[in-house]
């Protein structure tokens, strides 16, 4: 992030990948979002070896989460993920099926945003092992600003977080 910007917002990305080279995918995506001036990459989870959800019928996912400062809003920062994800190859075929890479805005700052392709938090995140496990890691205290509990009790709260395994 360039040092002559104001301090910027805090975001939290979920990153997935089950389609190539799934590590390098991840690798790369956490590359071009660090790479934009507008971005400062703060803290980065480990890869994680996860289940599929919804459709199963398909190879596992590697899945991390990182933090970031940027000084993008909300919405400016879903349209340079999507940029991302269409850099990259994502191409759109059916819900939860098989994707090069996956960019989800999971938190930002302590907002609650509703718009047209935006929810923030990420709806599912205290359903999701493999958004948990890797916030745990980076963010454990961190506290849902809907749910009003950190991350760690969120991810106690779902139990054994079968289907991940960390790499």
């Amino acid at each position: 992030m360039d040092p002559t910007l104001t301090r910027g917002s805090i975001a939290f990305i979920g990153i997935g990948s089950n389609v190539g080279d799934k590590i390098k995918n991840c690798r790369q995506a956490i590359a071009e979002i660090s790479q934009l001036r507008q971005n400062r990459l703060i803290s980065q989870s480990s890869l994680y070896k996860t289940e599929p959800i919804g459709y199963t019928q398909q190879d596992w996912f590697i899945n991390c989460v990182i933090e970031i400062e940027t000084t993008f809003t909300a919405y400016e920062l879903l349209h340079v993920l999507e940029d991302i994800e269409i850099s990259m190859g994502r191409k759109r075929t059916f819900k939860w099926g098989p994707r090069i890479i996956d960019l989800d805005i999971l938190f930002f700052n302590d907002e609650t945003i509703q718009c047209e392709g935006l929810t923030v938090p990420h709806p599912e995140v205290q359903r999701r092992a493999f958004v948990l496990a890797p916030l745990c890691e980076i963010a454990a205290d961190y506290t849902h600003p809907l749910l009003k509990k950190s991350i760690s009790q969120l991810m106690a709260q779902l139990g054994d977080g079968g289907g991940i395994e960390k790499l």
